[in-house]
């Protein structure tokens, strides 16, 4: 993990097939760090979906250092040796939560997330599911006791959004300041100045 007043250069982001493409492509385009992204086959069903995109991998290499396929369990995050600072799933479906806090590791996106668990790097689950269920409420429990951050996507209504876009952002811009990138948005920052 980054020292404390060092600031995170490079994380991994993993985009399931959960509802809320949107939240990942905000995070993408804001986010000043170098990304390494992996979408898994049903994460990229639903920015077609969602986000109307015709080639969802063309169009999130835009945003990033590098796509990894979630098949490619050779890939470089597959493995500790590889130093990133922090690993952001954004939206993470309740599959991925529950074969994380049961230590799966069958795709690149699970994997890549068990090898923060195991080096004890951050680890920020944005779970985009409502109501959850008791089982997942279990895993979640599991997962922050291990050190995990589980993020709702739940957006801050602080600042009176007025469109999808401010909420959308309101809520990325907690995601960024948990792994370190400060967006100066707090409620009432300006009193800290």
């Amino acid at each position: 993990m980054a020292a404390m007043n060092e600031r995170p250069k490079r994380i991994a982001v993993g985009i399931t097939g959960s509802s809320g493409a949107v939240y990942a492509m905000d995070f993408l385009k804001r986010c000043p760090l170098d990304t390494f992204v992996i979408i898994s086959k049903w994460g990229k069903a639903v920015m077609k979906d969602e986000l109307a995109l015709a080639d969802p991998t063309a169009e999130t290499a835009k945003y990033c250092k590098k796509i990894f396929l979630d098949t490619d369990l050779t890939a470089p995050l597959a493995s500790g040796t590889n130093h990133i600072d922090a690993m952001v799933i954004i939206p993470a479906s309740t599959s991925t939560i529950g074969k994380i806090a049961s230590g799966i590791g069958d795709t690149l996106i699970t994997r890549a997330a068990a090898v923060c668990l195991k080096e004890r790097r951050k680890l920020v689950l944005c779970v985009r599911e409502t109501p959850l269920s008791t089982v997942t409420l279990r895993q979640c429990t599991e997962l922050s006791a291990d050190g995990v951050i589980i993020m709702p996507i739940s957006p801050p209504l602080y600042f009176v959004p007025t469109t999808v876009e401010e909420y959308v952002q309101g809520f990325v811009d907690k995601v960024l300041n948990v792994i370190g990138v400060e967006t100066g948005k707090g409620w009432r920052a300006e009193e800290l100045e």
